[in-house]
């Protein structure tokens, strides 16, 4: 699995600032079947976090009613330079995370 971050390249010492990641899953729903009239498992990830410089700033459960390559997007204020990191698990147990840096000057 794999994540796109879009955070401003700089931004301003308590600027607002808005977060979007998209991730690339199928989030199975366990309703479907496949060609042969076999049920899909389920797999759906879990839980989401972002932690700004170590520190968490959102968290998310997600279920079966979101769709394919999820999409979220919120802000949070800019304090100081530091990794936007997501993490993230499905139902799977198959981990991701990505991360992106944000200059605050």
């Amino acid at each position: 699995m794999t994540a796109r971050i879009q955070i401003p390249a700089q931004a301003k010492p308590g600027e607002v600032i808005e977060i979007r990641v998209l991730i690339q899953h199928p989030m199975e729903t366990g309703y479907r079947y496949d060609d042969a009239g076999k049920p899909i498992p389920r797999n759906t990830i879990r839980t989401l976090n972002c932690r700004y410089d170590g520190i968490e700033i959102f968290s998310a459960e997600l279920g079966p009613g979101i769709g394919a390559n999820p999409y979220l997007q919120f802000t949070t204020v800019a304090r100081a330079s530091g990794d936007v990191e997501f993490s993230w698990v499905d139902d799977e147990g198959v981990a991701g995370s990505e991360r992106q840096r944000l200059v605050v000057a």
